[in-house]
């Protein structure tokens, strides 16, 4: 299928950088996505009033797409990020958790892929609200490294930047490696859908609070990738389930960086928020990439 050629204009935000010339939007399944029987790319909720700059909030996506946002190509390392927007899974936040991401990214000669995963209307009650989204995940990182040599990528420098629930799903992806949560379907599952490091932005709801343990799904071990962990203090969703993540990773031997900021809340993405330095998050993440070799 060929790619929707969309054109953008990031929002002029301090700190941002400058806007994303294009991009372009494609599916990520080749008909339905597993266990759906509705083809629906998501609708956009009415703006809030008074919310300045606007925030996009997509609800009901049944056919998950992926916004890919390459970095110029004398700028371009070979590094992809697939970005995991928040939402409450209830809906996906394209813009404040997503795109906005790209000018920083691409500054590092990153390339930026963010993904609309699907909501949970029509989840069986028994199933994580993870789950699907993690299978989108899982399909999206599959099909870079499909399209490695077109993209100019190298396969073993996929990584994450995920936000709030996508933080969950980020969490869950992480730490599965390479077992997929879905039935391979054509030559792109082939590939192997494992992550090569981790941006794991305010998680939400990582922690079980009755057990104050992490929730199934999350377990870390001695072969896992780096991570980069960052939380408020004073976010509801307590920081405490970044510490674990952060805990296990150290258990495990595993390469980890955590930063709890003192305020900032939860939600903030890319944008900065008033009587705080949260994002500052984004100086301390880039210096995490370029050490690793993935930045530069």
């Amino acid at each position: 299928m060929k790619p929707i050629l969309i054109a953008i204009t990031l929002l002029s935000l301090p700190g941002i950088g400058p806007a994303a010339p294009e991009m372009t939007n494609e599916p990520i399944w080749p008909d339905l996505a597993p266990g759906e029987t509705e083809s629906n790319p998501g609708e956009a909720m009415p703006l809030r009033e008074g919310e300045d700059p606007p925030i996009i909030r997509l609800v009901n996506i049944r056919k998950p797409t992926v916004d890919i946002l390459l970095p110029p190509a004398g700028k371009a390392n070979g590094t992809a990020v697939v970005i995991l927007p928040g939402g409450g899974f209830g809906k996906v936040v394209p813009d404040k958790e997503g795109y906005e991401a790209a000018p920083w990214l691409h500054e590092m000669g990153i390339a930026v892929f963010s993904l609309r995963y699907r909501t949970r209307e029509g989840k069986p009650e028994d199933e994580p609200l993870w789950k699907r989204p993690l299978q989108d995940a899982q399909r999206t990182i599959r099909m870079i490294r499909a399209n490695a040599g077109k993209w100019n990528l190298d396969p073993e420098r996929i990584g994450i930047l995920a936000f709030s629930a996508g933080g969950q799903i980020g969490a869950v992806l992480h730490a599965a490696d390479d077992e997929a949560a879905y039935d391979p379907i054509d030559k792109i599952d082939e590939h192997p859908c494992h992550t090569d490091f981790a941006m794991l932005i305010y998680p939400w709801n990582v922690m079980d609070s009755g057990t104050e343990t992490l929730i199934p799904g999350i377990q870390f071990h001695e072969k896992s990738r780096p991570a980069f962990i960052v939380h408020t203090h004073d976010d509801r969703s307590s920081s405490l389930g970044s510490v674990l993540i952060y805990a296990d990773l150290k258990r495990n031997k595993v390469p980890a960086e955590l930063h709890i900021y003192e305020n900032g809340g939860h939600g903030y993405g890319v944008r900065p928020v008033p009587d705080s330095n949260i994002d500052s998050w984004r100086a301390r993440a880039g210096d995490w990439l370029k050490l690793r070799g993935l930045g530069k």
